[in-house]
């Protein structure tokens, strides 16, 4: 994951978590920054490489969360997709952190196995690979374990049930009592996404 410095000063700051072997280069996340930088370029936006290995992605969230929350005065809000969404929820319980999700994967260690003892490549340009162990998967199983069932952040759901990848009903009821966006069609991408941006942003800075 790419050291970031955090930012100083009160100003909002957003960061954008994105999916299993994507990368802060990945289209929602580029055009979430894209519309800050033009209407809202108060908002500090943060978009980390995310290791696919849980441990060493646990590690370096969790130390990235305590450097800003040790060094940023100004709200903290957070955004991810897919296994995005599942680092977010993880963080957001930790930091009583508002938090948007966006087609979720809930319990990532499901489809974890497909991959264990395979070359896998981060679409980020980086050229060493990773291989995932069977111990990595029960690694994420106790990440799992240790988000509690009655959440404790402020949650917005946005999912399509048109999703090939994951089933959003797993993510409907998983964020029960949160505020949530089912939308029927759509895709694992999330079709659409920039009609959010706006909201989304609001949602998690609403003084600001």
């Amino acid at each position: 994951m790419s050291q970031q410095q955090p930012p100083t000063g009160e100003r909002p700051l957003l960061i954008y978590l994105h999916g299993f072997l994507s990368s802060p280069q990945s289209f929602k996340c580029q055009l979430l920054k894209d519309w800050l930088q033009q209407s809202r370029p108060h908002v500090v936006f943060c978009a980390p490489q995310i290791s696919p290995n849980p441990g060493e992605a646990a590690l370096a969230l969790g130390r990235m969360l305590e450097d800003f929350r040790s060094n940023h005065r100004g709200p903290i809000g957070l955004v991810g997709s897919s296994m995005g969404g599942f680092w977010c929820t993880w963080l957001a319980e930790q930091h009583g952190l508002p938090a948007v999700v966006i087609n979720p994967a809930i319990k990532p260690s499901r489809f974890m196995p497909g991959y264990v003892n395979q070359d896998l490549k981060p679409y980020s340009g980086e050229m060493h690979t990773y291989r995932l162990q069977t111990a990595d998967v029960d690694n994420m199983r106790q990440l799992e374990a240790s988000i509690p069932s009655d959440l404790q952040g402020r949650y917005w759901l946005l999912a399509q049930r048109g999703d090939e990848t994951l089933d959003c009903r797993d993510a409907e009821q998983f964020y029960t009592g949160q505020q949530q966006t089912i939308e029927d069609g759509g895709d694992h991408s999330f079709q659409g996404f920039a009609r959010y941006t706006e909201a989304l942003v609001d949602f998690l800075f609403p003084k600001t």
